[in-house]
């Protein structure tokens, strides 16, 4: 897990792997193969991911609002 956060503290984030990330720890903790011990540091992560993805999301929101404010 520490290689992963490493990881994406290193490059540039991206919406897209964080999405699979999100998807792929929710499968975990659906299908119970999770480890009680884990689940609450991967639920933190898929939480740290989220909130990534909603700023990423945000930002782009406003970076399109203003170039169609350019357009008028």
């Amino acid at each position: 897990m520490l290689n992963q956060d490493y990881i994406m503290a290193k490059k540039e984030f991206s919406f897209n792997e964080a999405v699979v990330e999100i998807e792929k720890i929710l499968s975990k903790i659906e299908s119970g193969d999770l480890d009680v011990d884990k689940l609450a540091v991967e639920v933190k992560r898929a939480s740290e991911l989220i909130r990534q993805c909603q700023k990423k999301l945000h930002t782009t929101e406003e970076e399109i609002n203003s170039i169609f404010k350019d357009l008028a």
